[in-house]
């Protein structure tokens, strides 16, 4: 099934069973989701569907998904689009001999038979799937409204006409067919990221299997060449990988043992011994081609208008037509004849294929342009809705910093010296994994070796620190809020970096400063971000107001808050999403512990989505690595896609309304209309598979 207009239909009546609680026509995965009753009948169920569909699409096939099918579908979804060409070509190739042959014999007047095999040549699908549907009540179809107009033309006489009109229509169907074929392919490019298998090590020797048949830790080995099949870590080996189809980026990255490695990833050179960590189902590559797979589920704004609009068009413009042939010749006057052939004109012209085919497809192509970029768009509905973003909002830590934090300084206090306030810190922080506790634990372990003490009652209180039992002695380790909270007389450190307080059994011992550094590029791509109309940038972070307000005006941000907890975040949002009203909010976070703001957000970006399933889920759109000068690029192909939605829709309804007035009033003949239908309907699709960067 090609036909976005048709899914639309389909979806819409599956929806009014009395039954089904819910329905989504995916057209790129060609399959419908429905959610029924639980005591519905599944045979039941799929027989009223069935009919649903070949009300629409008679040739469609219908059945239950198994994952046997869409591994077959998969397989022979390229030699079925050939022999469809082929066939395609052959018909075209007869329709045209026929049509040429009655073009020279009209003269002799016996052109009328070379005619008429070259309409059904070209319309006997259309003519079939019209009387079927008029049988079933479905009436009101593009193939009625062609069957119609071109049986009419033959009847007052207008051979050639008729044809061209079958014609014309059915090169909109190839087009059609190839264009939702391409935006599919441009999407499903990523489909090729997909492993066929993987070499299972089986003792001493290797074993060809399906992914799906892995274990976790399991090990697989990965040759040169070859698509690593499952995410894992490196056990052995060495090399470079291409990891475009995931990030959209072309330079290889190098990996060696102990390192992580994601399914889809291409093994440039060297052989890999990989352990799995991630059975096939729950895989990066099998979450980002489920996400891109569901993205055409989530329509826009513009996408379910123009859905409903079809359905109240087609039925108008078919009762106009019908007035225009039986009212004038009563009130204006001139022959029924002359009245027919304008409402036939009328109908062809009105037929509203350039709408439903141009924007599902323009929308569709955006998504796939994306996707080529290591973006990830979850649905159109955030491609429409990135076109109205003022306002980014971005976490600090992993998304405007690079989140590899360095101590810089310690300060001693009470006859403590730098070494005890480092390793009460470390000690302290052993257990914890946030950021500035790893530096804190690598800068000890790299002087004084690896912490053998046994850490007791260890407690993480939330946006203030740890309190632990280190040899019958409480130590305390965080911010200012947890030396308040135990009452601790500390010294203030007012300097640059994230301050780490230690205090031992209620005495301060000293700070430790810990360094974030921004990212580079960060500076540029926040600048594009303005350049492309973005107003309003605001940080957010946990980390202290000196370092927060620092970075804040080295990136030329117009607001920052600082020294916030988890819910605090979400409330300063909340504000700002009432503040911006109309205007959409972007918020942009590591998708790890950003989750519940993510989610708020009127569009939730995760950076660094490859590996990181909370990036995934949270997230509506998924930057697959960590430049943040993807948001930028994000914002243009949604801005430039909307746009050429919106050039379609303008310029199919000009030239409709139009050249319906000139057919109304006689001017326009049965060629203007083909154009004024397929001619606009080529364009629109033509103008919507246009590069959007």
């Amino acid at each position: 099934m090609d036909c976005a207009h048709c899914a639309g239909e389909i979806e819409e009546g599956t929806k009014a069973l009395s039954k089904v609680k819910s329905a989504t026509v995916n057209l790129l995965k060609q399959q419908m989701e429905v959610v029924a009753d639980s005591d519905v009948s599944v045979t039941e169920l799929l027989k009223e569907i069935t009919e649903i569909t070949h009300k629409h699409e008679p040739d469609v096939e219908v059945s239950i998904v198994s994952e046997q099918q869409k591994e077959k579908e998969n397989s022979t979804q390229k030699s079925e689009f050939q022999q469809g060409f082929q066939k395609t070509i052959t018909r075209f190739g007869a329709g045209i001999v026929f049509f040429l042959g009655g073009v020279l014999l009209i003269k002799q007047n016996i052109s009328f038979m070379p005619f008429i095999i070259s309409y059904f040549v070209f319309g006997y699908d259309v003519l079939w799937r019209a009387i079927k549907n008029i049988k079933k009540g479905q009436v009101f179809d593009e193939n009625f409204l062609m069957a119609i107009s071109t049986i009419g033309a033959i009847f007052l006489g207008e051979m050639p006409e008729a044809v061209f009109v079958m014609l014309f229509y059915q090169i909109g169907e190839t087009f059609q067919s190839y264009a939702v074929d391409r935006s599919r392919k441009s999407i499903a490019g990523l489909m090729d990221i997909r492993p066929d298998y993987a070499n299972l090590v089986v003792g001493q020797q290797t074993q060809k299997v399906d992914p799906s048949e892995i274990s976790v830790g399991d090990y697989i080995v990965v040759k040169a060449g070859e698509k690593i099949p499952l995410d894992g870590i490196v056990a052995e080996g060495s090399g470079e990988l291409d990891t475009s189809a995931l990030t959209g980026e072309s330079l290889p990255v190098s990996i060696s043992v102990g390192e992580n490695v994601y399914s889809g990833s291409l093994n440039i050179n060297g052989l890999l011994k990989i352990q799995v960590t991630k059975a096939f189902g729950e895989s990066t590559v099998v979450k980002i081609l489920e996400m891109v797979e569901n993205a055409t589920a989530k329509k826009s704004k513009t996408e379910q208008f123009i859905t409903k609009f079809a359905r109240i068009y087609t039925p108008f413009v078919v009762c106009a037509a019908v007035l225009l042939a039986l009212i004038p010749p009563f009130v204006v006057g001139g022959s029924f004849t002359m009245w027919l052939s304008r409402a036939l004109i009328f109908l062809v012209i009105s037929c509203p294929c350039a709408l439903v085919l141009s924007v599902p497809l323009g929308f569709f192509s955006g998504i796939g342009e994306a996707s080529k970029n290591g973006i990830l768009v979850k649905g159109s509905n955030y491609i429409h809705a990135l076109k109205y973003a003022d306002t980014v909002v971005f976490d600090k830590t992993g998304t405007l910093t690079k989140g590899v934090f360095d101590v810089v300084e310690i300060n001693e206090a009470n006859n403590y010296t730098k070494e005890m306030v480092l390793e009460l810190a470390a000690k302290a922080e052993k257990n914890s994994n946030h950021p500035i506790a790893l530096s804190i634990l690598k800068q000890y372990e790299a002087k004084c070796g690896e912490i053998t003490e046994n850490v007791e009652q260890y407690q993480e209180i939330g946006g203030h620190g740890v309190c632990c039992k280190i040899e019958d002695k409480t130590v305390l380790a965080g911010n200012e809020k947890l030396m308040k909270q135990f009452s601790i007389d500390y010294i203030k450190h007012d300097g640059m970096g994230s301050i780490v307080y230690v205090a031992e059994n209620g005495v301060f011992a000293g700070s430790v400063v810990v360094a974030d550094t921004i990212k580079e590029g960060t500076k540029q791509a926040i600048q594009k971000l303005k350049a492309v109309g973005i107003k309003n940038t605001v940080m957010l972070t946990g980390d202290n107001q000196v370092t927060a307000n620092q970075i804040a005006k080295e990136l030329a941000l117009e607001e920052c808050h600082a020294e916030l907890l988890p819910q605090n975040k979400v409330e300063i949002l909340e504000k700002i999403l009432k503040k911006e009203n109309k205007n959409k909010v972007i918020f942009v976070g590591d998708g790890i512990n950003d989750a519940p703001v993510l989610a708020r957000a009127d569009i939730g970006i995760a950076m660094g989505g490859i590996g990181s399933d909370a990036a995934i889920e949270a997230a509506d759109i998924v930057i697959m690595n960590d430049d943040i000068a993807k948001i930028e690029q994000g914002i243009v192909i949604a801005k430039n896609t909307n746009r050429i939605v919106n050039q379609n829709i303008v310029f199919a309804l000009g030239v409709k309304a139009v050249v319906l007035v000139l057919g109304a009033a006689g001017i326009a003949t049965m060629w203007l209309a083909v154009f004024a239908d397929v001619g606009v309907a080529l364009i629109a699709i033509l103008n919507s598979m246009r590069k959007k960067i």
